[in-house]
């Protein structure tokens, strides 16, 4: 969030704001459309005189820093489910710390996989056995039982 600290001609009486970024962008963009200046910090319609900030966070460096920093992803081993029942393979992927799971009918018909504990895993995407981002999507591709 950004903080808006409005000066106004008037001594003693600042106002203050919190405006997300994201608004703060469609003002710009609205601004620039309308003719204005497209910048949030100098808006048009302010009286004379209005000053106004724009207080930016600080950056930290630290350990403690309130704003946490992803280094890299984490990587796990794939577990091979192939012809599990697709609940079970949903545990094993979760177990393993795959969260992002598709599921698809590998018959091509396009139907949901309503009841999971009916429907066997036929292929896998990526393989079993591989080394991935646990922030990657897994794909399995099941039938239903019988077919």
């Amino acid at each position: 969030m950004k903080t808006l600290t409005l000066r106004s001609v008037w001594p003693g009486k600042p106002a203050r704001l919190l405006v997300p970024a994201v608004v703060l962008a469609a003002v710009a963009s609205v601004g620039a459309c309308a003719g204005g200046t497209g910048d949030p910090a100098q808006p048009d319609d302010l009286p004379t005189g209005t000053t106004v900030t724009v207080v930016e966070p600080a950056e930290s460096t630290s350990a403690g820093s309130a704003t946490p920093v992803r280094e890299s992803a984490a990587t796990a081993t794939v577990p091979d489910v192939v012809g599990m029942n697709h609940q079970q393979a949903q545990d094993a992927m979760q177990a393993a710390g795959f969260y992002g799971l598709r599921e698809v009918d590998a018959t091509g018909q396009g139907r949901a996989l309503l009841w999971d504990r009916n429907w066997i895993v036929v292929s896998q995407s990526p393989e079993g056995g591989v080394d991935a981002s646990v922030d990657s999507t897994v794909t399995l591709s099941s039938k239903k039982e019988g077919e």
